[in-house]
């Protein structure tokens, strides 16, 4: 099948012989008749398949002009980096159509984009919690929206946004069309479509956790942190085909610091993209990626779900994430658009049972090769690998009293009060000397 067999109409069509598509992914031709249908649609697919123009093409397919200025199309996603790509998506396939689409998202000044929203739009993609923030502020109205999508729905509960998430859905019109899509479907997104959507329908290009068949997976049984260094900058100088290389780490402060190491190694070849860095630097840093410029980029998983860089050629986790998703993630960044890819991995003795979770669910056996004879074993180990001295702690078997004794001294004579009820007779006659009446009572005649 190709594209202009589906009920595309001309501008779309178009837009796509200008981008060089011509026949549909397995995914985008599942779910076309379905949401043009009007259905709800839950879309289960690996990354790099093509999820973003599969609810895309559909959707912008339905959507006509409006003079109310307000979004028809919300789109929500979890990162910065994916607002971004999802809004150059729309962009390329809208060149001959005349729908405004504005992205919104945390980290930039406020009342930029708020000024943008308020010019009016038609497709809106945003972080949920820049979202809620606009329309708190009265800047943004949701009650045009005919259709929603979620894109990675369970990142956005990882980064903890269920309560900006929930508040959203609330506040959308009741007669909606919903669409989700993602790589892995957890039970609380299962629990959310369950509140939320109107008996979706399931739709799987792949079965959740199965590995990208044109990925060439391997591992490396590594010893410590600073042979995983030495391990990597052997690689990245060996291999000639390591043109554009991801490195995935665990954390930012690890990102950092193999960033300086790499940095002294490929002067101006090496990049790192985390949370921390500001948003220009971030965008930058993905430019130059794209462009040649930078040869290896370091990410943390953040990034794992909002980078899309055409021929990524390696995927490398340096760290083995300990949430088995993340690795489907990790390495969905390579072999994307039924191009070849290649995905390695370095774990040690502690990853291993990271591993044993990933194999599980990809139902896949990574396999693994032997570490290159002339790589320097390092014997030098880091703090965390340093092996903790074991003190056997004895509990204290402090004896309780039988009875709890009094006070160890007498009170003071002072203290010792004792509540007496004293006659009024008795304290008339202690002030006057003499007992006072109040007189006899008159008797009544």
């Amino acid at each position: 099948m190709t594209f202009s067999e589906l009920n595309l109409n001309k501008p779309l069509l178009n837009a796509l012989n200008d981008l060089g598509y011509q026949v549909p992914t397995s995914i985008q031709q599942k779910v076309f008749s379905v949401i043009m249908s009007g259905r709800d649609v839950c879309g289960i697919a690996q990354t790099g398949t093509g999820k973003t123009f599969a609810y895309l093409l559909p959707c912008l397919r339905q959507l006509t002009f409006s003079k109310s200025r307000t979004p028809q199309l919300l789109i929500i996603v979890p990162t910065r980096e994916l607002v971004a790509q999802v809004v150059q998506s729309v962009k390329e396939l809208t060149t001959y159509m005349t729908l405004q689409t504005v992205g919104v998202y945390g980290g930039v000044n406020t009342n930029t984009q708020r000024a943008e929203v308020e010019k009016g739009l038609d497709i809106l993609v945003a972080t949920p919690g820049r979202l809620y923030d606009l329309v708190l502020s009265g800047s943004l109205r949701l009650n045009a929206i005919k259709k929603l999508v979620i894109d990675e729905v369970d990142e956005m509960l990882n980064l903890g946004f269920r309560t900006q998430l929930r508040n959203i859905l609330d506040l959308l019109p009741a007669k909606r069309q919903n669409l989700l899509f993602s790589a892995t479907i957890t039970e609380e997104v299962e629990m959310l479509m369950d509140t939320y959507f109107n008996n979706p329908e399931r739709i799987e290009a792949a079965p959740t956790g199965t590995p990208v068949e044109n990925i060439d997976q391997r591992a490396y049984e590594v010893p410590n942190f600073h042979t995983k260094v030495n391990l990597l900058e052997l690689l990245l100088s060996r291999d000639a085909e390591m043109t554009k290389v991801l490195i995935f780490v665990a954390t930012k402060q690890l990102a950092d610091q193999l960033y300086e190491q790499l940095s002294e190694k490929f002067p101006g070849k090496t990049g790192v993209i985390h949370s921390n860095k500001d948003q220009n630097y971030r965008f930058n840093t993905v430019n130059r990626f794209k462009s040649g410029e930078y040869h290896f980029v370091i990410a943390t998983d953040i990034i794992a779900r909002g980078l899309d860089v055409a021929e990524v050629s390696h995927v490398i986790n340096f760290d083995t994430p300990e949430v088995p998703e993340n690795y489907i993630h990790r390495i969905g960044r390579t072999g994307r658009a039924d191009k070849k890819g290649i995905a390695i991995s370095f774990i040690t003795e502690k990853e291993k049972e990271y591993q044993a979770k990933i194999e599980s669910l990809m139902n896949y056996k990574i396999p693994m090769v032997p570490l290159p004879n002339d790589l320097e074993i390092s014997d030098v180990l880091t703090e965390e690998e340093k092996p903790q001295p074991y003190m056997k702690i004895i509990p204290l078997d402090i004896p309780k009293p039988e009875f709890a004794g009094g006070a160890f001294h007498e009170k003071l004579e002072k203290n010792k009060k004792v509540n007496v009820i004293v006659r009024h007779t008795d304290r008339m006659m202690k002030k006057y000397g003499k007992p006072l009446t109040r007189g006899a009572k008159k008797k009544r005649k």
